[in-house]
């Protein structure tokens, strides 16, 4: 098939999003799938997010994606975000009377209450119009999808995660004072946050924790600075990437994942690949893929998330790697497939055909003239 993306999230952030996709596109693209990737950094008018400047939003693009359209002629079209980009697909699609599929990767209604004064409920209304449409919106777990229902969603279908199970390995563990050890110097055990440093991720909650040994973060974001002077007990490394983050993974002795916000959360499967337990609270993607695994411990909302993460001391790194082995992201990408909406084969070539004959009529009509 041919498949037009159109994503508000793409390089250079670093998100569950780009990871995500970009996966999905090298799996897909070796079984012949061809792609058209329609990003902000793809010749359009960008400015700042507010509150959060490192994400560029797109601007005017309704013009411009409708123009990649049909020059593309896609078999199937897929939404990734909510975005001003999302937007315009959305309208062009709707338009032209062409199915698209969408995705809800983000619980965007409570990221926007948490930076700005907007209730959650808005935020609800508004991804509730946007998904209206959609043929299939693609949801990362089972208890996501029940809370959407709740919300008044339908067309929901399942699509999970997968895990690169050779970066993310426990071959690439260092141990303390061995050569080559990324937390060299520290006290142990390392505790461990991998992610983008922001309100919306609930990092606070870890850095606030009273454990034995190190807490250690990283990854970068709009609340970095900010942790840096109020945590002096926490080593904040930047961002890492590649080997080298995959050694931090496998040389961590336990991961913490304080969110409560994430759909999934992929550096769960990538800490559990590498061998390190997680600690995390019941909350949704971790509910979905620690309890009864073995790999990792789940706590109440209101509980101790101090005595989680120390739990996890005693848990098998090899039963955690074994957990993260289940996930795979051929299978991931072999659901997307079918979850798209593509034209019918039959209509497609039909399809195109009045699609290219409206065009071409405003313009004989203007030589007429």
């Amino acid at each position: 098939m041919r498949i037009m993306l159109v994503t508000d999230a793409w390089d250079p952030q670093v998100n569950g999003v780009v990871r995500t996709m970009k996966r999905i596109i090298a799996e897909t693209e070796a079984m012949g799938h061809v792609w058209e990737i329609v990003h902000p950094g793809a010749g359009f008018m960008t400015m700042p997010l507010p509150t959060y400047p490192e994400i560029k939003m797109g601007l005017l693009g309704r013009p411009r994606i409708s123009s990649i359209f049909h020059e593309f002629e896609p078999d199937a079209v897929h939404i990734a975000t909510e975005g001003t980009l999302g937007m315009a697909a959305r309208a062009v699609c709707l338009t032209e009377k062409h199915p698209f599929s969408t995705a809800y990767h983000t619980r965007f209604p409570e990221y926007i209450s948490a930076r700005l004064p907007v209730p959650v409920s808005w935020g609800y209304s508004f991804v509730r119009w946007f998904h209206k449409y959609s043929g299939k919106v693609m949801v990362a777990t089972p208890s996501l999808m029940k809370e959407l229902e709740d919300h008044g969603f339908s067309n929901l279908v399942a699509w999970s995660r997968g895990v690169d199970t050779e970066t993310f390995t426990p071959l690439k563990r260092v141990e303390a004072g061995q050569p080559g050890d990324p937390f060299a110097g520290m006290a142990r055990p390392i505790f461990l946050n991998v992610g983008r440093v922001a309100v919306e991720k609930n990092i606070e909650a870890f850095a606030d924790l009273t454990l034995q040994g190190t807490k250690v973060i990283i990854g970068e974001g709009p609340q970095l600075e900010e942790l840096k002077r109020k945590y002096k007990d926490v080593m904040f490394l930047g961002a890492k990437f590649g080997d080298e983050l995959a050694a931090c993974y496998a040389s961590a002795d336990v991961f913490v994942f304080p969110s409560l916000t994430d759909t999934f959360g992929l550096v769960v499967l990538e800490a559990m690949a590498a061998g390190t337990p997680v600690a995390a609270f019941d909350a949704t993607g971790p509910r979905d893929v620690i309890p009864g695994s073995g790999a990792g411990t789940i706590t109440p909302l209101d509980g101790d998330l101090a005595k989680g993460a120390t739990d996890c001391l005693a848990l098998s790194r090899e039963t955690a790697r074994a957990h993260a082995e289940t996930y795979s992201w051929r299978s991931c990408a072999e659901v997307f497939l079918e979850n798209l909406q593509p034209l019918p084969p039959p209509l497609r070539r039909r399809f195109w055909h009045k699609i290219r004959i409206r065009r071409r009529k405003p313009a004989v009509e203007k030589t007429e003239e």
